[in-house]
């Protein structure tokens, strides 16, 4: 078990150090697929295998494993320091050498270095696992043509994909420890490593609005380090161990304790871009797709709500329990809310982010079986729709030379292929019976013991719908029939593909999914499996009747529109002033002259302007995470 789980997290280590110092393109791509084979088929395996007990970790050439973790921390914050002096930044250069003291102290005068086994993986972790290794892969499988269309959009001399695959597959490794780790310390460690790639990814244009994003998002993620530090000081002081799975067997064992859970929560706040942090993830869309998706999707945000799912078990009836469901319900409304007002492809895309990570951290908080239920279903099924989401976006923007909605509307009619995959992404989002629509049903479920949570959850849901829908619409367009094939390299349509296919057939899979690796998570799980559906007290969700009335109104409107080239396509009726049939696309317009339609979007900039709600929403969050911690202590 030992050498699968170091395979999970050295292999990428190795296939990184081989993308950045073997300059060759051919191998860099060799060595990207067949690392994402590898992790897929280990992860896989590490599946077949099932939950297992925390594991000691052996030396390596001699030195203790705990040891080597420790030099690395400190010269991993070394690193981070000296980006901060480079940048001239006081805020990571204080953090990060608060962190360096604090962990000094903590590590050399504090901790009785007793042997803590270091890696354990339960459901959870099994689950973050298959999330990072196998959508993480696609991922960075689909980068390999699309750096090369990035770099020659942007006339490079000299080519920096080696140092871009490097941060990009290493962040896999990275997260795979991560989510495996037992020891307090090795999760911290890990948890700056995805810091220093996701800075690095985010600045790799060297444009300087990517730097000045890439900067936001390093700082603010070293004071989530420095939160993590307090948080883990103040947990040894009462436990007395970093044996995670002690740790939280335990359970809530008074207020110093909790406190110090409260400050790894703010820890995760801040890495899951959670308001009023979410200024470092929007930023993050200047760097190219693949960073984008890889973020969004399966590593950085996500080690975020994990940590604080993680520790869900030792705050579990607590204030803090309830101040943070009440922070991620707020995080999901105002997201929701700000994404109305977009027409920027991505900015939409991380606006939902935020907000459906919002609603994992609600979950959590919530902290039932119900709760933790809908919290595992969405990081699943969200990281398949959203990477698939982006990606498409990525596509998009190569094809047309922007990611405005505007510009993608009637996209189907030269490009078919990426906006039927496209809507397949933003329909598997936002409508029964798909896996995402399904989590937030739970969500909702769980939360309507709180007034305050189950309003915000379902304006939040409404609110998405509104923009999510408008996407899908202006994609569509009739297709001439002469109209050539569309065209699309191999390693960008498999994954596109992979992914559009995986949202569909495991949301179809979802009761077993459910089944079999969420529901051993609980003693007595919220949900039973019958006839395709999962029902409980609270209600049933209908899957499989679901998909098949949704497959057989899917041949029927295919059948329907079979036909269509033989009809005559009218134009839009506007009060009689249509000219003739020979000008179709005009209308009568001022001075008897004509007027070619035009369609667009209502976004409704004045009620969601992003620039007036932004202060209010971070104020009102700042305010929220201060009665949080403020009620734990």
């Amino acid at each position: 078990m030992s050498n699968l789980l170091l395979l999970l997290i050295l292999l990428p280590v190795a296939a990184a150090l081989v993308c950045y110092f073997v300059r060759s393109s051919a191998v860099r791509k060799l060595t990207v697929v067949a690392n994402g084979a590898i992790l897929t088929l280990a992860s896989l395996a590490l599946l077949g295998k099932g939950a297992f007990e925390p594991i000691a970790v052996g030396s390596f050439l001699g030195i203790g494993s705990d040891f080597l973790i420790t030099v690395m921390d400190f010269a991993l914050l070394g690193v981070i320091f000296f980006y901060g002096l480079k940048h001239k930044n006081l805020l990571i250069q204080g953090f990060t050498l608060a962190q360096a003291v604090l962990l000094a102290w903590f590590e050399f005068f504090v901790v009785e270095h007793a042997e803590v086994p270091a890696l354990a993986g339960d459901q959870l972790s099994i689950i973050m696992v298959l999330v990072i290794s196998i959508i993480g892969s696609l991922i960075c499988i689909y980068a390999l043509p699309y750096m090369k269309e990035h770099e020659e959009h942007l006339h490079l001399k000299t080519s920096r994909q080696p140092r871009f695959f490097f941060f990009l597959v290493l962040f896999l490794g990275a997260m795979n420890g991560l989510v495996l780790a037992n020891n307090v310390l090795w999760l911290y460690f890990f948890f700056e490593v995805t810091t220093l790639c996701s800075f690095m990814l985010i600045g790799h244009d060297a444009t300087e609005i990517a730097t000045r994003n890439s900067v936001r998002a390093l700082w603010m993620n070293s004071l989530g380090g420095l939160a993590f530090v307090i948080g883990m000081m103040l947990v040894y002081a009462k436990t007395g161990t970093l044996d995670i799975a002690a740790i939280l067997a335990a359970g809530p064992q008074g207020a110093l304790m909790v406190a110090g859970v409260g400050f790894i929560c703010l820890a995760g706040f801040t890495k899951a871009a959670q308001v009023p942090f979410q200024s470092w993830l929007l930023g993050a869309m200047v760097a190219p797709t693949p960073v984008s998706a890889l973020l969004h999707s399966s590593t950085m945000v996500k080690a975020g709500v994990y940590v604080i799912l993680r520790f869900a078990p030792a705050f579990e009836g607590t204030f803090l329990s309830t101040g943070v469901a009440i922070c991620g319900a707020f995080t999901f409304l105002a997201c929701a809310a700000l994404g109305v007002g977009q027409s920027n492809g991505k900015k939409i895309l991380a606006y939902s982010t935020v907000a459906n990570l919002g609603l994992i951290i609600c979950c959590a908080g919530i902290n039932t079986p119900l709760a933790i239920t809908a919290a595992v279903m969405m990081i699943l099924f969200h990281a398949i729709s959203k990477s698939l989401l982006f990606l498409c976006v990525g596509t998009i923007e190569h094809a047309i030379g922007s990611r405005d909605l505007e510009d993608m509307r009637g996209l189907y009619a030269k490009f078919p292929r990426t906006a039927m995959i496209t809507v397949i992404g933003i329909l598997t989002m936002m409508l029964p019976p798909f896996g995402v629509l399904m989590a937030k049903w739970m969500a909702i479920e769980a939360g309507a013991s709180n007034i305050y949570v189950i309003v915000m959850l379902a304006m939040g849901s409404a609110l998405m719908m509104v923009y999510l829908s408008r996407w899908a619409g202006s994609l569509m367009a009739s297709r001439a029939a002469d109209a050539a094939p569309e065209r699309q390299a191999a390693l960008i349509r498999l994954p596109l593909m992979a992914l559009a296919a995986a949202a569909v057939i495991l949301s179809l899979g979802s009761p077993w999914i459910y089944n079999s690796m969420v529901a051993p998570m609980f003693n007595a799980p919220p949900f039973t499996l019958s006839f395709g559906s999962l029902d409980a007290v609270s209600g049933s969700f209908v899957v499989v009747p679901l998909f098949i009335v949704l497959g057989l109104g899917l041949l029927y409107a295919m059948k329907a529109a079979s036909g269509f080239r033989k009809t005559r396509i009218a134009p839009p009726y506007v009060a009689g002033a249509n000219t003739p049939a020979d000008m179709d696309g005009t209308y009568i317009g001022p001075m008897n002259g004509p007027v070619a339609y035009a369609a667009g979007n209502m976004y409704l900039g004045e009620l969601f302007a992003e620039g007036k709600l932004t202060p209010v929403f971070n104020s009102l969050a700042v305010a929220l995470i201060v009665l949080m911690l403020g009620g734990a202590l």
